[in-house]
């Protein structure tokens, strides 16, 4: 009697399974990496945004900090909103006092800056002669101003701050300067938030004589 070989070949069966097998494998590998390389890049990105914005709230901080009278005699800060403030400040050190126009526009924090004019008396002609970016990708909800003022009591009296709007200028002698930033809000996580307090120096003087 004749005897069957055996053999141990794999079946075409067996071939499509573990074909199919592999593909299985190799797409859902494929999707994990790419997930992760979007997930890297994101965080990535983000990191890079929040440095950005991190230099543009330093900026505010150390030209608020300096603020002074204007070269016309006007007090440091001019006006005080909630996403806008307007303050004299020789930003660039240059020996002019600038006025310096800080505001929130389509998710970007501006600084707008005007020089006085050079005869006698000066004035300070109406606008923003220079306009530059200072932060990118904000995203504060209208609930969440960008900047919050105190008073002299801070932070003893914490009924009477933040201080509420229309203020008096004279009052403001700390400024807190929030930013929150997403490089894409439909897609990303939890926004990340910067933020700064910031004494202005020279109201100290003012606060003597008031």
């Amino acid at each position: 009697m004749k005897q069957r070989k055996k053999y141990l070949g794999m079946g075409l069966i067996e071939v499509m399974v573990s074909i199919a097998i592999f593909t299985m494998s190799m797409a859902g590998f494929t999707a994990l990496f790419l997930r992760s390389w979007k997930v890297n890049s994101y965080s990535f990105e983000m990191g890079q945004a929040s440095h950005t914005v991190s230099q543009g709230v330093n900026k505010v901080v150390n030209y608020l900090r300096k603020a002074r009278q204007g070269d016309d005699g006007s007090y440091p800060i001019q006006s005080a909103g909630d996403n806008e403030l307007i303050v004299f400040s020789d930003y660039n050190r240059d020996g002019i006092t600038e006025r310096l126009h800080f505001y929130l526009e389509n998710g970007q924090l501006k600084m707008g800056a005007t020089v006085p004019t050079i005869g006698i008396p000066k004035t300070y002609p109406v606008g923003d002669q220079e306009t530059l970016i200072l932060a990118d990708n904000i995203v504060n909800a209208s609930s969440e101003p960008v900047f919050y003022y105190y008073n002299s009591k801070y932070p003893s009296d914490q009924i009477n701050n933040p201080m509420v709007m229309p203020l008096d200028i004279s009052d403001v002698r700390l400024v807190k300067v929030l930013l929150k930033i997403n490089i894409d809000p439909g897609r990303g996580p939890e926004n990340i938030e910067t933020q700064s307090f910031v004494e202005i120096r020279n109201l100290n003087d003012y606060y003597q004589i008031k």
